[in-house]
């Protein structure tokens, strides 16, 4: 009997499956933004496609006439920028004290129920205290992205440090590896495969942080700018800038997927596809 779970599709039908929720989901659009223009052509809400296009393009290629810059451009250079330094650092923080966790029983017993405790805390509740301790300049912006991500990072490369099996950590011993060799070469190429994928599973938290920042206080990027326009239901700049910031997180993955995939292709040999 061929199971449901056993129907592979093949690269052409994975790829019409995959276009199809996206068709619906555009017609469905269409087909509201028609009817409540039919009722109202001057409303604001669900704008169509066309109009889109045109403020999108407006905005991504011609200057700002009070700042000379081109609007979209200068706000995802910003937001990027801000989005690079609190990404990159949460995982340089989340590999250090994830393996030091996992693999020393010291560290595990002081820092790892801190981590815990960390972790559970709001990172959205804390940003009025980092505004008042950091000011309202980028790097208020930064540690909230750090703050955010950091923790759940560590506690994921710790278990996975942890879980690697005990007879590998002890038959390097054996062969005469410290503790730091053995962190090089047992512990570091079994964590890094998993450091990538749980960074791949940051990014939109990392983004929420970034854009709930820059709504709040900034005077540039993509947070700002739509909660700068939502006073004048500027859906016509909301709507593409949801896009584009969901575009620019997907394109992230995709590199980091793709990273992950050439560097450390053995991580992946029993993959079901």
């Amino acid at each position: 009997m061929r199971r449901a779970m056993n129907i592979r599709p093949n690269p052409g039908g994975r790829l019409l499956l995959a276009i199809i929720p996206f068709v619906l989901l555009a017609l469905v659009y269409v087909l509201g933004s028609a009817e409540r223009r039919a009722v109202n052509p001057n409303d604001k809400l669900l704008p169509p496609f066309s109009e889109m296009a045109t403020t999108a393009t407006r905005m991504a290629t011609e200057p700002d006439k009070r700042t000379g810059e081109i609007t979209m451009v200068a706000d995802t250079a910003a937001s990027l920028q801000r989005l690079a330094l609190g990404l990159g650092l949460a995982t340089l923080i989340g590999l250090s004290l994830g393996v030091a966790i996992g693999i020393l029983p010291v560290a595990d017993a002081s820092g790892g129920p801190l981590v815990g405790v960390l972790s559970m805390i709001p990172p959205m509740a804390i940003l009025p205290i980092l505004f008042i301790v950091f000011g309202l300049g980028e790097v208020s912006k930064v540690v909230l992205i750090v703050i955010g991500v950091a923790p759940c990072i560590v506690r994921d490369i710790a278990m996975t440090v942890q879980a690697i099996p005990v007879e590998q950590l002890v038959k390097a011993q054996t062969l005469g590896a410290s503790t730091w060799q053995t962190v090089l070469r047992v512990v570091l190429p079994q964590a890094l495969p998993r450091l990538i994928e749980v960074v791949r599973l940051q990014i939109g938290p990392a983004f929420l942080f970034l854009i709930a920042a820059e709504a709040i206080a900034a005077d540039s990027g993509l947070g700002y700018r739509i909660f700068l326009v939502r006073r004048y239901l500027a859906m016509d700049v909301i709507l593409p800038y949801v896009a584009w910031i969901t575009l620019l997180a997907f394109v992230m993955d995709w590199a980091l997927a793709k990273l992950s995939r050439s560097a450390f292709p053995w991580a992946y040999a029993g993959e079901r596809r």
